[in-house]
């Protein structure tokens, strides 16, 4: 690579970081054009990877029916039904409970603000009315300045509702062709590696069977903690506990974050919604206990298995990703980064030897031939007239 002159000017240890540079300059270029490249086409790859998680959590079922005996196409519309039926459901739920109890939200906030209004001039503050007016009278200011801003978000949400309506029928339309002809497709796909379809394989299937994981594992720790938070809501009756219990089972796809953030607006909606903030601080008690409990137990033994990541290097993921792509970077870049970590040493690594050929058989011995008659033993039969003629 280099002249004979030119290694001797040049210390081995620099020549050796100059290649590392080169090469790590080379790879930043490709994966940034490859961001960018896909942050041009995010209203295809977006759906694309919600596609691939909704596949990866889903497919263990359409693996059952098809064990079962079920054609593919009748095991993959049985299991996008069954998915359907379960957002559905959850949806009406949400919806019902919002319709029924936002209007009782809505009185008990008034009333708590009437009662902190009351503590913060008769308490030990002793704020004047004027001053709480006056704060109130800012806010509304700040709402009014901000009044084209917001008619123009709601001038454009038509186009936002267009938009995400058109990704969920192209999510709906991959993530049924990926069920039905997965492994089909992944075929096909390999066809273009030539020698180096083992490799891909090897590094694409440890890359699934992670994702896989994840996935699955994920769901199953939301769903314990939706369900427990909105026990704790509905058992200290505040409103929307069901709208409530559902944000948090989301937000539990983002980790660190996304609970943080639940957990904030729950907290808030407990203390707008009772007299006194005892209820609230008991609320954020037990979510902090529970989130204990779910990162040192739970994760550690449904998911941490399969990703096998320290917290420092979650967060570093988390936050390149929310750089990158807002909301829906962070929700992703776990998953992605666990899959690369676990494709990269597949990839690298050579294909296990085959075994040894076994041995050909020994031949049977072939049993001797029997030795061939004299022909002092057997009548000759040239000449039969002479026989006769010595008869």
């Amino acid at each position: 690579m280099f002249s004979d002159r030119a290694t001797k000017l040049v210390p081995p240890v620099l020549a050796k970081m100059a290649a590392w540079c080169a090469c790590l300059i080379l790879v930043g270029i490709v994966v940034t054009y490859g961001i960018q490249l896909i942050a041009r086409f995010s209203f295809v790859a977006l759906p694309v990877a919600i596609a691939l998680l909704l596949t990866a959590l889903l497919f263990p079922l359409t693996r059952s029916l098809r064990q079962a005996g079920m054609r593919p196409i009748y095991a993959t519309w049985l299991t996008m039904l069954a998915a359907v039926a379960v957002l559905a459901g959850t949806g009406w739920l949400v919806g019902a409970r919002a319709t029924e109890e936002f209007p009782n939200l809505v009185e008990q906030v008034q009333e708590t603000a009437r009662t902190v209004q009351n503590w913060l001039i008769t308490g030990p503050l002793h704020l004047k009315e004027a001053q709480l007016t006056a704060y109130v009278d800012e806010i509304a200011a700040m709402v009014n300045a901000q009044r084209s801003a917001i008619t123009s978000t709601v001038l454009t949400a038509g186009a936002v509702a267009f938009e995400v309506l058109a990704s969920i029928v192209l999510m709906l339309f991959i993530m049924f062709f990926l069920l039905k002809d997965g492994e089909r497709i992944w075929s096909w796909f390999l066809k273009g590696f030539g020698s180096m379809s083992p490799r891909v394989d090897r590094a694409g299937r440890a890359a699934w069977t992670t994702l896989s994981h994840y996935v699955q594992g994920t769901v199953a720790v939301a769903a314990v903690h939706g369900v427990i938070m909105g026990i704790v809501l509905a058992g200290m009756g505040v409103p929307l506990w069901a709208p409530l219990a559902v944000l948090i089972f989301f937000a539990s796809f983002i980790p660190i974050v996304g609970i943080f953030f639940a957990g904030t607006v729950a907290t808030l909606v407990t203390l707008g919604a009772k007299d006194s903030p005892i209820y609230a601080l008991i609320f954020l008690g037990i979510l902090i206990v529970e989130q204990q409990l779910e990162n040192h137990v739970l994760q550690p033994l449904i998911v941490g298995r399969a990703l096998n990541f320290h917290p420092l290097a979650i967060i570093v993921v988390l936050a390149l990703g929310g750089i990158l792509a807002g909301i829906a970077g962070a929700a992703v870049a776990v998953p992605v980064a666990a899959c690369i970590y676990r494709a990269l040493p597949e990839l690298r690594h050579d294909p296990p030897a085959l075994p040894p050929p076994a041995p050909p058989p020994t031949p049977a011995p072939e049993p001797p031939a029997s030795a061939p008659a004299s022909s002092t033993d057997t009548p000759t039969t040239d000449n039969p007239t002479t026989n006769t003629d010595k008869a």
